[in-house]
């Protein structure tokens, strides 16, 4: 199963956004680095982050409408206040018809028209419950969701198109586990307090949604517990986020024919027939939910499948009904599950989806306006620098033998680099939008999704496409693309600004890219070939050697405590940990072929070498609510942003060295106790 590795997490309520390339009218930014953010009561070696952003977590709160707050947040608002001005100006204006800017300023007048969606209620969703309510049985109900599909209303199924993980050059019709609301399976077993609390709330939040379209209390709580008791059956057969890291084993190759013999009672032939999927061949992520989901069908009755089906039409269309449907979705999934305290502006939730559903429209205009060519060319030579670092470094890697290591060496000289935005757009011409119709809308950018998807299935792969918008302040590493990609977004202060001496932008953007590459050769990256292949281009005594010493490292994680008890997942978490740790090394390798890196001239009152790592500690700080913490530890592949600078540093030779860091101090790591991998 193919997995981007980003910088950062990849959820939708948390999709971190670009702020303002600055434009010659700016005035230039002259301060780089935070010396009053700094709590020097803190020893550098007893804990870095805290060291370096103390004062700031003291005096900082986080803001009633976000989840957290520091230096992604900070950048995201502010270039939200910039997407909002691109989309007030376009709506100010008579924008041709068919254009990219009548369709992003429709589809903004269409959201902001909170009048209009008002009065409509749950209307736009009403003739898909009535489909639901007309079903008589599980074959008419699983033709429903076939159907549904072409409209981007499909469900239970877990359709999408992307490449062949053992032929990248070939896109190939996906089916992964699915059917859960609550984040992973865990969440519907574990007996602890936080989790009976969320899963008492989500009964709440279910039946409140049944009482919203008419349903008497008593009979919309009995709906929602018979929902949950479904769900949890359907948790039972989902792989854990751990299992999900293990790329062979999500990769389950099947001719329909063959797959049938698994599913009997789900006629594929039909179902592929509504879903206008022609092929003799697909790919199954998780099978043993196929196999569930067809015993389920027979023995759950299909009243509690059409409550399901009903509940999930009305949670997904939430956002883009009436106030009421809005408020009892933010109370879950905001306040329950993330923390937020209140509801972002309007215009902020509209501007999200407007770039998920016209990404690259909107994106065009972003660029036109913020995006400037002499970012784009710094970046490049960035990322020239750090690829050259990473070349010789794993030229004298120790461990591994002269074989693996020509095999290492072609697959990082073959990096696709994307910076900035794609050379070519995508086109969204069959996409209707008008300025009152919000949902209906939405639902034209869905089935535009799907039609494009659709015409991929068994087609060559275009590997221009990005996975990201422009405006987005995030990087991430493709294996099956086999691509390091910087969106426009995150070339931007405090991660890049191409006025800052080298030791912040190194230790900033620098980790960045040298993270991105090291995914490349990551416990799941590196069982990708140079072609992007899911491949075994490795000697058995070295992959052995790689594993061994990535168990170093995942037990260090495993002691870090968060939260008081709750500790992060090494397991889980181990792509990205050796993503920082690896992108420390390289960009501090890299910034020493500098002439800044080569001089002992202070900035500041740092060193150059200090100036660097405290670069990189500042470009993480952040603090998040217990809320979202809990979350992204049973959830998220990343580490909390304390344990991204302290884990990575506490394994680097010349962060002690820049900070005279002794045995006896807290963070203190014997050298043979030190990760040591890329």
């Amino acid at each position: 199963m193919k997995s981007i590795n980003l910088i950062w997490l990849a959820v939708p309520v948390l999709l971190i956004t670009a702020c303002k390339q600055r434009t010659t009218d700016m005035p230039e930014r002259t301060a780089f680095f935070d010396a009053s953010g700094m709590d020097s009561t803190v020893k550098p070696g007893d804990n870095f982050f805290l060291y370096a952003n103390g004062k700031w977590l003291k005096n900082t709160k986080i803001p009633p409408s976000e989840i957290g707050w520091g230096s992604g947040y900070i950048v995201r608002n502010e270039n939200l206040k910039n997407l909002h001005a691109i989309l007030d100006d376009l709506s100010a204006k008579d924008n041709p018809a068919g254009s990219k800017e009548q369709k992003v300023a429709d589809l903004y007048k269409s959201g902001m028209d909170t009048v209009t969606i008002e009065k409509s209620g749950y209307e736009p969703v009403k003739p898909l419950l009535a489909k639901i309510n007309s079903v008589k049985d599980y074959k008419g109900l699983i033709n429903l969701e076939a159907d549904s599909y072409k409209d981007g209303d499909g469900d239970l199924l877990g359709f999408y198109v992307s490449p062949d993980d053992k032929i990248s050059t070939k896109n190939v019709a996906h089916f992964d586990q699915t059917g859960l609301n609550l984040p992973n399976r865990d969440y519907y077993f574990k007996t602890d307090a936080p989790s009976k609390k969320i899963r008492m709330e989500y009964v709440k939040y279910i039946s409140k949604l049944f009482t919203l379209i008419g349903t008497d209390t008593a009979t919309a709580t009995k709906k929602a517990t018979e929902i949950l008791k479904l769900e949890t059956n359907i948790a039972q057969s989902h792989l854990t986020p751990v299992e999900l890291r293990d790329p062979v084993k999500n990769y389950n190759k099947y001719t329909v024919a063959d797959f049938q013999k698994q599913v009997p009672d789900i006629d594929l032939t039909d179902v592929f027939k509504r879903m206008h999927i022609k092929t003799d061949t697909i790919l199954v992520g998780q099978p043993n939910y196929f196999k569930a989901l067809d015993i389920l069908l027979k023995t759950i009755p299909i009243s509690t499948w059409k409550d399901k089906a009903a509940f999930d039409v009305l949670n997904d269309a939430s956002g883009s009904l009436s106030a009421s449907f809005r408020d009892a979705n933010f109370n879950f999934f905001g306040k329950i599950l993330s923390g937020q305290k209140q509801q972002k502006e309007r215009w902020k939730t509209v501007a999200y989806a407007i770039d998920g559903g016209l990404g690259e429209l909107l994106g065009q205009l972003y660029v036109e306006k913020y995006f400037t060519p002499d970012a784009k060319k710094r970046m490049l030579d960035l990322v020239n620098n750090l690829q050259n670092v990473y070349k010789a470094r794993i030229q004298q890697l120790d461990w591994m033998s002269p074989d693996t290591k020509k095999h290492a060496l072609e697959k990082l000289a073959a990096f696709t680099k994307k910076i900035g935005y794609p050379d070519k757009w995508k086109r969204y011409d069959d996409v209707v939008v008008n300025k009152d119709t919000y949902y209906a809308n939405l639902v034209s950018v869905a089935k535009h999704d799907y039609k494009e998807s659709i015409k991929k299935i068994n087609k060559p792969v275009d590997k221009t496409e990005w996975g990201m918008t422009p405006p987005t302040v995030n990087a991430y590493y493709n294996p099956t693309f086999n691509e390091i990609v910087f969106p426009a977004g995150i070339l931007q202060f405090p991660f890049f600004d191409k006025d800052a001496d080298d030791a912040i932008n190194y230790g900033a953007i620098g980790a960045v890219i040298g993270h991105e590459m090291t995914h490349g050769f990551d416990d799941e990256g590196r069982q990708y070939d140079k072609d992007g292949n899911l491949k075994d281009w490795w000697i058995a005594e070295d992959a052995g050697k790689f594993k061994t010493r990535v168990k170093v490292m995942i037990d260090q994680y495993n002691k870090f405590t968060v939260l008081d008890t709750l500790h992060i997942n090494g397991s889980l978490t181990q792509g990205e940990n050796l993503a920082d740790i690896g992108g420390v090394a390289i960009a501090y390798q890299a910034f020493k072929n500098t002439p800044e890196g080569r001089s002992n001239k202070k900035i500041d009152g740092f060193t150059p070498d200090q100036r660097f790592f405290l670069s990189f500690a500042q470009v993480w700080r952040s603090k998040n609510s217990d809320e979202t913490t809990r979350m992204r530890i049973s959830n998220d592949p990343h580490s909390p942003a304390q344990y991204r600078v302290n884990g990575p540093v506490s394994n680097t030779p010349a962060w002690y060295k820049a900070f005279d860091i002794k045995p006896g101090d807290k963070m203190y790591r014997p050298e043979n106790e030190r990760v040591k991998v890329w």
